[in-house]
């Protein structure tokens, strides 16, 4: 049996999600949710009808917090009749409320620690709801196991900690039920947010790796919804990211976030060359503010580690000291220097390197035998891991073997703890620790650190602490590969993998100098407290405010299926071209000009054949037949291959390379539109293109008659990248006194003449026209690149400069749907063939003229 708050829950978004449960009838629920039901049947238009009919009884905004687990601890009451809870006050998101408004509300969205009856399932939810306003999702077994058990742990930990499935034995190779039970159990989840979920005002903060295609969900359902991602965990590079093979649609879940967070800029820096190489963004940094452009929405990249709880260090300890756990510890390790290692029990936290290391140590400066102790806690896993029993035994045996060659009688060099510890407990063994020793492999955060050094600072008036008005010190030896490293430069930094550096870094901790640990302590501990949970949550929130401005300026909408689904973000006044508007505006015009691009226009990017069908010949033809239109072909390409292509055309107008080159029709002679024939500077520009050529595969030099490109379109994305940005900085420099501007643009460097592009172009014929007493009274402007953007910001200035009419009916139009200076769109190249099409059919050629006279005579 399954709980009615999971009926029907595993109805996935789309067609191609797999469909997993049974079906039930549809019902209306409404927005707030008392007893747990099932929404997911709701489409668009009912859903914002849910949430104008009943609006949040809330002044001011909402904070919904979604995570695997709920800040809570949950155990079965004596009598077994019912659940006892209360706050899980270790929980990172239970904290991150601190550095929230005051009045801002709080309620946490998230599965509970334990299994919850089907019976009792709705008078819990209504529990937690109303005392502790947490919404719990209830996962049914079958799912659990292989989301969290299976595809979280299996696949996604071990990638994200850079272990590649070699083996089914190590890491586990990808099993597809396991991504759709993934699937469902995010669905699931979307489903409870939506419970309660006010749209307009809530502000919704998404974490870790266990919810990446949540985001999806709830944009689909949402296009404004103020969405933010964090990802407790690393982010692994490129090369190791590649091998999962639903790595696109993790991307593309993700990036339907508003801001995507991260501890370090190394994550964030992954992840962005994922977006680059998979799915072919580039991201800009503005003002400091990292953003990626996607479909006109400006994905922001948030690079913040998390902190600690201040208040809740110092509780801990003043409990520890009332239990008297500080003083028990004070002489059980008295005249001993204790180092201390504090680690969940899996795979990357480097337990047997540190216990090697300490056997390093021991046996390189023998004058701490007797005297140095490591103390190694090993909290126990929360999942079943990977490879445990070989760990827990590989620990065991170094464990022994240490304590057997250093230890005697009333000294254990090795001290292995592998119970579960009490917070106060471990506040008490952090207050007698000389030095903190982490040397994880691989880690996302790791807190550790930063609660030894704020425990270390002590307490004033704690009676049991002797040192509470002494001299603070701390002393921290930590692993290179861990989120926290880099915020501690006071730390010894060392690569786990490297025994020796670590046993000489452990010497090196615990010998230094009293005055110089009490220096790196200070450091540490002005950044620790001010850069608390509580600075984190803020300062998220306040970026995700900053990134969601423009959510009620632009005109949103979603297109796409699965999790090909984004939402487009454009400007209000943006909208498809119609056939019907432009068609009737062409009819009634007596003076038409009309610019077409060639590449992604005409012809698709893709395309293999880049001349011309005899479709696109005959429409041209027809169009140009009408001695009042004036249709020119405006393309980056050369005047020999337009020349060649377009020999059929005898009245299409022909503006080759940007423009340099400009011809009327057929039977004219080509003109340039610069002032400069001198291109010597091509002599100083080639050589230095080579050279980067040579270095970089996959680019080459295309040579124009009046411009050279370096093209990397096939070159290593971000070493193209890198080499492009480079090339532009010594192009710049070489030609500083040539007549020529160097522009960068998507997979090219180009030199070309100044004053050069298709914008000058436009402008020339409308002048020309309107000395010829033909001013344009129709415009249409079709393009799909940056190059065309030129063209759509004249047409707009021409109004103004009166070489077009006041009434003038101008059809700025861009190829595909993203921002643009046009104000119009088709979606592909076909369209334009149709809208193009239209307007031959509407054209008045001269045997249709002659054809209509002679009716009016007869």
């Amino acid at each position: 049996m399954i709980s009615r708050s999971y009926t029907n829950l595993l109805d996935l978004a789309s067609g191609n999600f797999p469909t997993m449960g049974r079906d039930r009838a549809q019902r209306r629920m409404p927005r707030v949710m008392t007893v747990p039901g099932s929404i997911c049947e709701l489409d668009d238009d009912q859903a914002h009808s849910v949430s104008s009919e009943n609006p949040s009884s809330l002044a001011g905004d909402r904070m919904i917090v979604v995570a695997n687990l709920l800040p809570l601890k949950a155990k079965r009451r004596p009598d077994n009749k019912g659940w006892s809870f209360n706050w899980n006050e270790d929980s990172l998101i239970l904290r991150l409320r601190d550095g929230l408004p005051e009045d801002m509300e709080v309620i946490y969205v998230g599965s509970l620690c334990v299994d919850v009856d089907p019976i009792e399932q709705d008078d819990v939810s209504n529990y937690l709801l109303e005392k502790f306003r947490c919404v719990p999702a209830f996962l049914p077994p079958n799912i659990v196991e292989k989301y969290y058990e299976g595809f979280c742990k299996r696949h996604l930990w071990p990638l994200f900690h850079y272990m590649l499935p070699f083996s089914p034995d190590h890491g586990g190779r990808f099993d597809r039920s396991m991504w759709e039970a993934y699937v469902s159990a995010n669905k699931l989840f979307s489903q409870k947010v939506v419970e309660v979920l006010n749209p307009e005002d809530d502000f919704v903060w998404i974490h870790d790796y266990h919810l990446m295609v949540l985001p999806t969900f709830l944009r689909r359902r949402f296009n404004r919804l103020r969405m933010g991602f964090f990802l407790h965990s690393p982010f692994p590079s490129s090369e190791i990211y590649r091998t999962l093979p639903v790595r696109e649609d993790l991307l593309k879940a993700l990036l339907c976030a508003d801001i995507i967070g991260f501890h370090t800029f190394d994550y964030a820096r992954h992840f962005l060359s994922c977006c680059s190489r998979m799915l072919g963004l580039e991201y800009q940094s503005k003002r400091g503010y990292i953003g990626l452009e996607y479909y006109g929405r400006t994905v922001g990249i948030k690079i913040m580690p998390v902190g600690i709880h201040m208040g809740h260090i110092e509780n801990m300890k003043k409990l520890a000291a009332k239990e008297l756990k500080l003083k028990e510890l004070k002489q059980q390790y008295e005249g001993k220097t204790v180092l201390l290692g504090f680690d969940d029990l899996d795979i990357f936290k480097g337990i047997n390197l540190k216990l090697l290391a300490m056997e390093h140590m021991l046996k390189q400066h023998p004058k701490w035998e007797g005297q140095a102790v490591l103390v190694q806690i090993a909290n126990p896993t929360r999942g079943k891991g990977v490879d445990l029993k070989e760990i827990q035994a590989e620990i065991l045996e170094s464990c022994k073997r240490i304590n057997k060659q250093f230890g005697k009688p009333g000294y254990e060099p090795v001290v292995y703890i592998d119970r579960p510890i009490s917070s106060s407990e471990r506040m008490a063994y952090y207050s007698i620790a000389e030095c903190v020793v982490v040397t994880a492999v691989r880690d996302g955060m790791n807190l550790t650190p930063y609660e030894y050094i704020a425990c270390r600072q002590g307490m004033s008036g704690l009676e049991a602490d002797s040192d509470a008005d002494g001299p603070k010190k701390s002393m921290l030896v930590v692993s290179e590969f861990i989120g926290c490293s880099p915020s501690l430069s006071g730390a010894i930094r060392v690569n786990p993998w490297n025994v020796e550096a670590t046993a000489e870094a452990m010497n090196e901790a615990i010998s230094m100098a009293e005055p110089e640990k009490q220096l790196r302590h200070e450091k540490h501990y002005r950044y620790v407290s001010t850069h608390d949970v509580g600075y984190w949550a803020r300062s998220f929130l306040q970026d995700m405010e900053r990134t969601c401005i423009d959510h009620f300026r632009k005109r949103t909408y979603g297109i796409g299926l699965g999790f090909g689904f984004r939402v487009v973000a454009l400007d209000p006044n943006f909208r498809k071209l119609s056939i019907d508007d432009i068609e009737s505006a062409y009819i009634k015009s007596k003076s038409r000009a009309i610019f077409l691009d060639y590449d992604g226009t005409m012809m698709p990017q893709n395309s293999i054949i880049k001349s011309p069908s005899a479709e696109v010949i005959s429409i041209l033809n027809r169009i140009c037949a009408d001695q009042n239109n004036a249709v020119f072909i405006v393309s980056g390409r050369g005047r020999d291959s337009l020349d060649k292509w377009f020999s059929p055309c005898k009245k299409l107008g022909l503006a080759a390379e940007h423009g340099y080159f400009l011809r009327w029709s057929q039977d004219k002679e080509w003109e340039t539109c610069s002032q400069n024939a001198d291109f010597g500077w091509m002599h100083l520009a080639e050589p230095v293109m080579q050279s980067y050529t040579d270095s970089t595969d996959g680019s080459c030099i295309e040579k124009k008659e009046s411009a050279i490109v370096w093209q990397y379109r096939d070159a290593d994305p971000g070493f193209g990248f890198s080499q492009a940005k480079e090339m532009l900085d010594h192009l710049e420099s070489v030609l500083a006194n040539e007549p020529v501007a160097v522009k960068s643009g998507q997979f090219i460097v180009e030199v070309k003449p100044q004053g050069v592009s298709k914008g000058l172009v436009a402008e020339k014929i409308f002048t020309s026209l309107a000395e010829r007493g033909k001013m344009a009274d129709f415009v249409l402007c079709i393009g799909d690149d940056r190059s065309d953007e030129d063209m759509f910001e004249i047409i707009g200035d021409a109004l103004s400069r009166n070489i077009l009419s006041y009434d003038t009916k101008v059809f700025a139009c861009t190829v595909g749907q993203k921002p643009s200076k046009a104000k119009y769109y088709l979606d592909d190249t076909s369209e334009v063939r149709f809208m193009l099409e239209s307007l031959a059919e509407a054209t008045i050629t001269p045997a249709s003229s002659s054809d209509e006279e002679a009716e009016d005579s007869a």
